[in-house]
């Protein structure tokens, strides 16, 4: 977690770009802002002061967060916080359900909308963001290492997703950070599939998508195995998809926007005339959250600046047949970008 120091200047940047206090419901928002892990808190950021709101269960554990005036309500958050606040209140659109928006209306509270306020300042990662994500990374890299002298053939895809979590576990990671995807053949075909009970064939693809968590930021890395000699347009596939990979890699930089960084990835897939077969965007951010902004895809209005977190994940699908992704996390730094996820592209065959 970050220090001190860190926490307090954040809550003084958002402070300095807002009309008026914002109430910040949004979980994630108030990890990165106070430190503070909880499923019933909110943060009321105002001009002198930032009160974080919990009720009884969270007591003892708001009590240590620093910076802070821990208010205990009831239960019901919203209807506690509504005894406590009045006036114009931005508030989160994108957490604040209609039923907790009406209550603080009917409690006589100006509500005022707010978007992406706390998103923007999150998608720009510090020193300490970066160096704790890059620890996830590298423990990533240790267990697609070890999952490489698994037997694939033979075995399910559950149980491949199974010992894939343990090894996480063994190699020091606090936890998964999504599901993790398994998919051999037609399953792989399917972008974001979750491995099933299909036993591994020979000579096929395997599409692996993993990631863990180290102190409250996630790694997100995929890599594509062969179970043996591939046809010849598969493997020819691996390498187109290869590739695009590296022409996205290449346009991961500052001042690119996110539409231009994707369109990159796709000219070689396009050239190999297999571009519908490419219908995802080129990446997303990751931090606290698997998925955060800023977004590459091709309707993306988002430009890259230095601390930006972003995958870069082509892939290849051929429905009901087989798919190929290759996915590196990567940070936006002033030079170009930096890489964080180590473990070979080079199609590895496993057994």
């Amino acid at each position: 977690m970050a220090d001190v120091a860190t926490l307090t200047s954040r809550v003084d940047r958002l402070r300095a770009s807002l009309e008026e206090p914002l109430l910040v419901t949004n979980g994630p928002n108030v990890f990165y802002l106070v430190g503070f892990r909880s499923t019933n808190a909110a943060l009321l950021v105002e001009p002198d002061r930032a009160r974080l709101f919990t009720d009884f269960r969270y007591r003892d554990q708001a009590s240590t967060v620093e910076g802070v005036e821990v208010v205990v309500t009831e239960r019901s958050l919203l209807r506690g916080i509504a005894k406590h606040v009045s006036g114009r209140v931005g508030f989160e659109t994108t957490t604040l359900t209609y039923a907790e928006w009406d209550a603080l209306r009917t409690a006589g509270l100006e509500l005022v909308p707010r978007v992406g306020a706390v998103e923007r300042l999150r998608a720009v990662k510090d020193d300490d963001e970066v160096a704790t994500m890059r620890e996830a990374c590298e423990i990533t890299d240790r267990v697609y290492a070890a999952m490489a002298e698994e037997r694939f053939v033979g075995r399910t895809e559950r149980e491949l997703a199974w010992r894939m979590e343990q090894l996480f576990h063994e190699h020091g990671a606090d936890a998964v950070a999504f599901p993790i995807i398994v998919g051999s053949g037609p399953t792989g075909a399917l972008p974001h599939g979750r491995a099933t009970e299909r036993v591994v064939d020979a000579n096929t693809t395997v599409v692996i998508d993993a990631g863990c968590y180290v102190d409250g930021y996630a790694s997100d890395c995929t890599r594509t195995f062969a179970t043996g000699e591939l046809p010849d347009d598969l493997a020819r596939a691996y390498e187109v998809c290869r590739q695009a990979q590296q022409a996205g890699l290449g346009a991961t930089r500052v001042g690119v926007s996110g539409r231009d960084a994707d369109a990159a990835s796709r000219v070689p897939i396009g050239e190999a005339d297999w571009g519908e077969y490419y219908g995802h965007g080129l990446g997303h951010g990751v931090g606290i959250l698997v998925h955060e902004s800023p977004v590459l895809r091709p309707e993306s209005e988002d430009v890259l600046e230095p601390g930006n977190v972003v995958t870069v994940e082509p892939g290849i699908y051929f429905p009901g047949r087989a798919g190929i992704r290759i996915e590196d996390l990567v940070v936006v730094t002033e030079e170009g970008n930096d890489v964080l996820t180590g473990f070979t592209k080079e199609l590895v065959l496993v057994r």
